[in-house]
């Protein structure tokens, strides 16, 4: 366990313990609704687990580096970042993913236009948004957190 993992986790359960003593029954209660959060998402979580290890089982680093790497220029850095708009992974599962991309060989550009692009845009949400708020401010939003998010990931690949 890294040493952030472990003061996160370490603040998480003296949170807990604080929680406990000032309030058992409510302490309680929350665990009980989180207990039925997490099992409420444990098989999606479990899904998505299975299949972005057949994925990284199956298709190789080299491949993975040809598509993603810095070769692979803005067409990898949009085709990931078009994945990661229209994917609707939680970012438990969405921050090991894009680490494993970067492992085997994925750029810099294209891991952070993976994470932005998932993380700001909703295209799983689309039609909600739409109805909420208009058709207009949606796809706008949603079109200008594109190339954000590409700008973004631009960045980071020059600076890091």
């Amino acid at each position: 366990m890294s040493s952030t993992a472990a003061i996160v986790n370490g603040l998480a359960v003296l949170g807990l313990v604080v929680s406990f003593f000032k309030g058992k029954g409510k302490t309680v209660q929350a665990l009980k609704v989180a207990g039925k959060s997490f099992f409420k998402i444990l098989p999606m979580v479990l899904i998505i687990v299975v299949l972005v290890g057949l994925l990284l089982g199956f298709v190789p680093p080299s491949q993975i580096e040809k598509l993603f790497g810095a070769q692979s220029g803005l067409l990898g850095v949009l085709t990931i970042g078009a994945a990661g708009a229209i994917l609707h992974i939680p970012s438990l599962i969405a921050f090991p993913l894009a680490g494993s991309l970067r492992e085997s060989g994925a750029s810099v550009a294209a891991t952070a236009a993976f994470i932005t692009t998932l993380t700001m845009i909703g295209t799983v949400y689309l039609p909600v948004e739409i109805k909420i708020l208009g058709k207009k401010f949606a796809l706008l939003r949603n079109g200008l957190s594109f190339l954000a998010a590409l700008a973004i990931s631009l960045l980071m690949g020059l600076i890091l």
